[in-house]
Order: structure tokens, then C-alpha cells, then sequence
């Protein structure tokens, strides 16, 4: 593969992100209502290519129950505070009331409270009750005692998400999760990552995953990037792992759906991750501004709370809106936050594309100035609103 010199003898490649590219109109356009964005992960079918990320500032059982009933997914995370604490909210007013000093040493001693059994399967259930999907995600690490219990629990689809996840994990001290056990032991679909690479893409996708999360660092409460300075921009890692999942759809004939997860703020943004090659995205930061979020404006990374290395920041999005609202509408702000849905279907149509599946093939450009060219004078009055 080419790359450019990076000093004598090292060559790197050029990658890019959301802010880099721009999607080329078609030689057609589509009337709005006629685009199906409809996509699923193994028989499972879904209205909307969205999910809501497993993090504890956005997700609860009331907000995966609505979620649920607007034709999305939200995750509920397993190791966070749902499932450590009878009652969860008390324990997120403490963190979204503590000053920017003490909020990582609070949440350290918050996630310290082992985490329940009996809570996995009552949150599971409360969400079942009201006829919403179960999506329930942990760690690797908790993967194998966790499965049976989600399973038991009537959970739709089990989630194992790390920064990195690889299906080969090399330790002295610990056992590695198998994957293809795993897959063969669970009868729901699995869904695993985060990955961003061909290799390590295709290598997750022969265990029998059903479905793979794309983005290592790139979430807006995360600072793995900073910390560890790993990771790659979104349109690349997405078309990557694409193209992992096409190849290996031509050498098994098995489809393992991609979701490319975090580094997106807009409608824009989500259109461009679908043009990358991604069947649907997650995203936290837009959702930790929903009226139903339990974060209240609030939103941390999953690796903040970590004794050893805090690898996330507790930020203030703020609320902007209801969860109806930013998924369908009607908007009301002109940032491209809100009503997620109408953007996706009125790209695809200027686009000229009735699918998410044809929405992979569309033209894309190397486009450094496409936010910035004409804007001159919103750019004063949105610094002046800063002020």
C-alpha cells in the first residue's frame, strides 16, 4: 500500500474523518418519502439506523423503553449504574451535581458497587414489559458469565464492547473471552467491537458475530485518543471495515451488519458514516441532549470512571429537546442536531438512492472546506453567541 514519508524509512497513511469529506450529489433525486432506511442485524428488522450508545448519562430503562417505541435502539450498559444500584437516578444527581474538580474521584467510588445479577435481569425485564427491544451491552471480561443471564432474561440482542476488541487476546494473567463459543452458546445475535481495522474486522466477523461497532476514540466524552493516542477517523475506519464485511459476505455468504460508533454531532455527519459503508451508527452525545436522557445535559465515557488510567471527561451538552424530536422532528435548531431521520432520508434523495444498501455506492469527495466555504458570516455570529 502507497502512504507518504513520514521521516526516513517510515511511511504512514493518509486517513480521514467526518470533517474532511463531502457526499456528491446523484444524477437523480428522490422524493424523501419513497427512501427506505430501513436495515437489520441477522432476521432482526429495524425501522431506523440508530442506535443510542450504552453509556450511563443516556441510556435508562424509561429512555430504551421510548427509544424503543420511535423504531430505535438504545443500549443499556450492564457494568454501569443501572445494574450496580437499586435506584439509579439518586446516583446520577450525585454525578451530574458534583463540581468539574471531584466529578472523576465521585464516579470512581460511584462504579465501585459490584454490579447485581438480580438488577440485570429486573432491568431487562422492565424494558420487555413495555414491548421495547433489550439491548444490553458489557465487557469482555463479563461476557461469559453475563450471556446466560441475558439470554434467561429474554434479552433481543447482547452486546460485548471494549476500546479495542480483537478475536485473538494474548494474557498471562487472564483468560480470554472465545468469541466463537460465545456466538455458538448464544442464541440472540452478538454484537462486538469496537474495531477499526480490515484484519482485526474480519478475524471478529469468522467467530460468527452478527454484527461489528466501527470507532476506536472518536466519541465525544471519550479521551482515548488524547491519553493513549490510538485510534482512526471515522470515514476511513468505516470504509475499512466494509470492506472486511464485503469481502467476507463473498467468501461465506453471511452478512455482518457494521455500525459505525461515535464522532458524530449531525445528520450530516450520520449521512457520511452510511456513504462510508455503514448499515447503521451509535451515538451518545446527541442523546445526552434528550429531555429523557437521565444525565440531564450531562455525559461521560464509559472509561471515565477507571481506577487506574480515566480514559473520558464528563461534558455538558446541555438539553435541547425531546428524544421525538431529535430523531423525527419538527426541529428547532438550525444545527443539524435535531429531526436525524429527515436528514438521513433527504441526503439519500439528493443523493439519488432509495437504500442504505445503495447509499455505500454514492460518489464522495476530499472536501477540507466544505463547512467552512461561504460561511463567513455565520461563523461571526455563532463566535458571537459563544461570547
Amino acid at each position: 500500500m502507497g502512504g507518504y514519508y513520514i521521516g526516513i524509512g517510515r511511511k504512514a497513511r493518509r486517513v480521514y474523518g467526518f470533517d474532511e469529506m463531502a457526499l456528491v450529489p446523484g444524477n437523480k433525486t428522490i422524493d424523501p418519502q419513497d427512501v427506505d432506511i430501513g436495515w437489520h442485524i441477522g432476521k432482526l428488522p429495524f425501522k431506523i439506523p440508530i442506535f443510542a450508545a450504552a453509556m450511563d448519562g443516556v441510556v435508562d430503562v424509561n429512555f430504551a423503553i421510548e427509544m424503543g417505541r420511535l423504531g430505535g435502539i438504545a443500549v443499556l450498559n450492564l457494568g454501569g449504574i443501572q445494574t450496580r444500584y437499586e435506584n439509579p437516578h439518586k446516583v446520577i444527581e450525585e454525578i451530574v451535581h458534583s463540581s468539574p474538580k471531584e466529578a472523576v474521584e465521585i464516579m470512581q467510588k460511584i462504579y465501585r458497587e459490584p454490579i447485581k445479577k438480580e438488577l440485570i435481569k429486573k432491568r431487562i425485564t422492565q424494558i420487555k414489559e413495555a414491548n421495547a427491544p433489550a439491548v444490553v451491552s458489557c465487557i469482555p471480561q463479563q461476557a461469559k458469565e453475563f450471556a446466560p443471564i441475558v439470554q434467561e432474561a429474554g434479552a433481543d440482542i447482547f452486546v460485548v464492547q471494549a476500546t479495542v476488541a480483537t478475536a485473538k487476546y494474548l494474557s498471562s494473567k487472564r483468560e480470554a473471552l472465545d468469541f466463537k463459543k460465545l456466538c455458538e452458546d448464544t442464541s440472540i445475535p452478538v454484537i462486538a467491537g469496537n474495531c477499526v481495522t480490515y484484519k482485526s474486522a474480519y478475524e471478529l466477523m469468522e467467530t460468527g458475530i452478527d454484527a461489528i461497532l466501527v470507532g476506536v476514540g472518536p466519541g465525544a466524552a471519550c479521551t482515548t485518543r488524547e491519553v493513549l493516542g490510538v485510534g482512526v477517523p471515522q470515514v476511513t475506519a468505516t470504509i475499512d471495515v466494509a470492506a472486511a464485511r464485503d469481502d467476507y459476505l463473498k467468501h461465506s455468504g453471511r452478512y455482518v451488519s457494521i455500525i459505525t460508533d461515535g464522532g458524530m454531532r449531525t445528520g450530516g455527519d450520520i449521512c457520511k458514516a452510511l456513504a462510508s459503508g455503514t448499515d447503521a451508527v451509535m451515538i451518545g452525545s446527541a442523546f445526552a441532549r434528550a429531555k429523557e436522557a437521565p444525565g440531564k445535559g450531562y455525559h461521560w465515557g464509559m472509561a471515565t470512571s477507571d481506577e487506574n488510567l480515566p480514559r473520558g471527561a464528563r461534558v455538558y451538552v446541555g438539553t435541547t429537546g425531546t428524544l421525538k424530536e431529535i430523531l423525527y422532528g419538527p426541529a428547532r435548531l438550525d444545527d443539524g442536531s435535531q429531526n436525524l431521520t429527515w436528514a438521513i432520508k433527504t441526503s439519500m434523495s439528493y443523493c439519488g438512492v432509495s437504500s442504505i444498501k445503495k447509499m455505500h455506492e454514492i460518489e464522495m469527495v476530499i472536501a477540507p472546506t466544505i463547512k467552512s466555504e461561504g460561511k463567513f458570516f455565520q461563523e461571526i455570529q455563532r463566535a458571537a453567541k459563544e461570547k
